[in-house]
């Protein structure tokens, strides 16, 4: 029978475990460091090192997660946060105490290590580690210089946490008078809640307030983002990298042409995207779109989901992968292995925590019976599934797998939804909004996601070129690309010069090329979908293959593997295909 609470007891049976356990991690940065300059003795003694380094990594994974679990339960208990403050002092000694590890490693050299892990068993479990160390020798530093960049992480972050502290706290929030005479303090939740109304002078007004209010912090934001790129800028050249992105990109292995052909397919696909408006428009009966009506739904429902429902549908949706796939979600369904409902003091929105490697992944929802929760559901199980089969299929050396490829596993199961929901629909109304959910969801994934992309790549090659960075700079700039995506001068949608300053509000352009990966997973995935769907018999095969991979080998080289390029055009086609298809469908159902 479904459970709607987590069972972290999974994890650990009581705090006094945890406890424990702490303290013996709170033990291994030192034992760790009784290797230090002892790893050219021989691969026996290189192994030992590495075995405890990752058997201490999966044990403060475990600890950390129990932590932070319990405090997204309710994050208004004092007694959790510090749970979660102390794994992490834990983990940032664990880090530095190794810091010696990759440097002596490279020391020793390619030709000795290459033949230990061909003489020496116990150290092939490392071999892709130390092949992607060996690849990034010209930009390891020296053991001292390792351990001075380390340090330096005490501050570099700080122009983060200066915009997290002034964007989530100190903001002054401006106070809205609606259409209806009622009054809603403007804070980021409320804007993400507001700016979806139905009346239209309503998202003007909402749009309008709370520009201005961070037109007023423009300066400001300017100096923290100017902060955080010449903070990339810098880590790139100690580690002697062309570029920022070259930085960025390497530590994947990430061919640049992947970045720079998303960019160039988006931008050629941009037609695509200004269909997509107009038919926004004649859905909502707009004559001329404004980027403040981008967000309403395109049409309404007042179709419920409950929890059991949801769950019944996203194992329907997993029935092409096989019994497989169906027997972990359903096993995740039934084993507590969710917190299912918003409660006061729970952490809000949506995540899969795989991280316990020797347990089970957990995910956390707030689930409202809405169709977006079910739309959620599906995202996070697809995480949940691709957790269960790596940690399943690799050595927790070789489990984790990188953003490049997690977005995939998420996007495909919700693209599968589609496909069972709009089986499942009875009216044209229905399959109306599930195709408009999705368009807009492509929309927001692909077009909206890469052309922040394209933004971080600008603003870094400004600062590298030997230029500085501004709030009003980075407003203009920001300003053209937001209206060149959004066929502004074609009249498509109008995009008024206060909204230029969405720029400040961003998180992600501190992530350091981070973002991309939505844009490029959405692709892929759509690819897939694509050939599954169509009757491609191993298609199915090829994504759980990917998902038991895990970390095993490079992201992109995976993805090759499960037959996806994502260096060239096809998988971004597939998304505008999909895109297409869908608008397509609703206007027929429409009538033309």
């Amino acid at each position: 029978m479904s459970v709607d609470r987590w069972r972290l007891e999974d994890i650990y049976p009581d705090r006094s475990d945890w406890e424990a356990d702490l303290a013996e991690l709170a033990k291994l940065p030192e034992r760790i460091s009784a290797f230090r300059g002892r790893l050219a003795e021989g691969p026996g003694v290189l192994v030992e090192c590495l075995d405890s380094y990752y058997d201490g990594l999966k044990r403060l994974y475990r600890a950390s997660s129990y932590a932070s679990m319990r405090y997204h339960e309710d994050t208004r208990v004092g007694e959790t946060a510090e749970m979660e403050q102390r794994a992490r002092l834990v983990g940032t000694a664990l880090s530095e105490a190794a810091s010696f590890v990759d440097p002596e490693i490279l020391e020793i050299g390619e030709a000795t290590v290459r033949s230990w892990l061909e003489e020496f068993a116990p150290l092939k479990v490392y071999a892709h580690g130390l092949d992607d160390l060996l690849r990034r020798a010209a930009h390891t530093l020296s053991p001292a210089e390792e351990e001075i960049v380390a340090t330096a992480g005490l501050i570099t972050d700080s122009p983060y946490s200066v915009y997290g502290m002034l964007a989530n706290a100190d903001m002054p929030w401006p106070t809205v008078v609606l259409s209806d005479g009622s009054e809603e303090r403007l804070d980021q939740s409320a804007y993400a809640r507001l700016r979806a109304s139905p009346i239209r002078e309503d998202r003007e007004i909402v749009f309008e307030a709370f520009w201005t209010r961070w037109q007023e912090y423009a300066r400001t934001f300017g100096a923290t983002l100017y902060g955080q790129v010449k903070r990339d800028l810098f880590r790139a050249r100690v580690r002697k990298y062309p570029s920022s992105l070259a930085a960025a990109l390497n530590s994947d292995h990430i061919p640049e042409r992947v970045y720079r052909t998303l960019i160039e397919e988006a931008n050629a696909g941009l037609p695509v995207l200004h269909r997509y408006f107009r038919l926004r428009a004649r859905l909502l009966g707009i004559d001329q779109l404004a980027y403040f009506d981008i967000y309403p739904p395109l049409v309404k429902t007042d179709r419920r989901f409950d929890i059991d429902e949801a769950r019944t549908i996203v194992l329907e949706a997993v029935e092409p992968l096989g019994p497989e796939a169906i027997e972990i979600i359903q096993q995740g369904f039934d084993g507590g292995w969710m917190d299912v409902y918003p409660r006061p003091g729970k952490r809000p929105g949506a995540y899969m925590n795989g991280h316990v490697y020797d347990v089970h992944p957990y995910v956390l929802m707030n689930f409202t019976d809405d169709y977006r929760s079910v739309s959620t559901l599906a995202h996070e199980w697809g995480h949940a599934l691709h957790s269960s089969l790596a940690n399943r299929s690799q050595d927790f050396v070789n489990a984790g797998y990188s953003i490049f490829t997690a977005e995939v596993a998420s996007t495909f199961i919700e693209a599968l939804l589609l496909d069972r929901l709009l089986k499942r629909s009875e009216t044209d109304d229905e399959r109306i909004f599930f195709l408009g959910h999705a368009l807009e969801g492509l929309r927001g994934t692909f077009f909206r996601q890469t052309m922040f992309a394209e933004y971080e790549l600008a603003i870094h090659e400004v600062v590298e070129g030997g230029e500085a960075l501004s709030g009003d700079r980075l407003t203009a700039m920001y300003g053209e690309l937001v209206r060149r995506y959004h066929g502004h001068d074609a009249g498509v949608v109008d995009i008024d010069d206060a909204y230029a300053v969405e720029w400040a509000y961003i998180p992600h352009f501190y992530y350091n090329f981070y973002v991309y990966q939505y844009a490029t997973s959405v692709a892929a995935s759509a690819l897939m979908a694509e050939q599954l769907l169509a009757g491609d018999s191993g298609a199915g095969g090829r994504f759980l293959d990917l998902l038991r991979a895990g970390g095993s080998d490079y992201p992109y080289e995976l993805m090759v593997r499960a037959g996806v390029d994502l260096g060239n055009p096809e998988p971004y086609r597939a998304l505008l295909r999909r895109m297409e298809m869908i608008m397509d469908e609703i206007e027929a159902l429409l009538g033309g």
